[in-house]
């Protein structure tokens, strides 16, 4: 009895666990005024920061997009492609950054299942 209600906990923990894992996504990352911060992707458009509002944990890990491929379209702000490993809120928003890989843009460019850059 004790063996069986052990496994079920580790299973229960284990569930969960399972149910938080980092999704992979990619596309056009948009920087297009101060604090304003989303990815565009296959799936949609993913708030990343919202001046005076929502904050991704991690933002410290996408550093600069201009100093890689990037396009500039508002003086010092613009976008670049690049592609994260995120937990978002299942909707519109991410919650947290683990990673984040800035790629040519011509990866964006070239992928017909993105929407082209706002």
């Amino acid at each position: 009895m004790k063996r069986l209600a052990l496994t079920s906990i580790v299973i229960t923990m284990l569930s969960a666990l399972h149910a938080h894992a980092a999704e992979n996504r990619c596309g056009w990352v948009e920087n297009p005024t101060p604090g304003n911060w989303w990815l565009t992707d296959a799936d949609g458009q993913w708030s990343i920061m919202t001046q005076g509002g929502h904050e991704a944990a991690g933002m410290d890990l996408i550093g600069d997009i201009s100093a890689g491929d990037y396009v500039a379209t508002n003086g010092n702000y613009g976008h670049a492609c690049g592609c994260m490993q995120v937990d978002t809120d299942g909707q519109s928003a991410i919650a947290r950054i683990m990673s984040f890989r800035q790629l040519p843009l011509a990866k964006c460019e070239n992928d017909a299942s993105l929407p082209a850059p706002g």
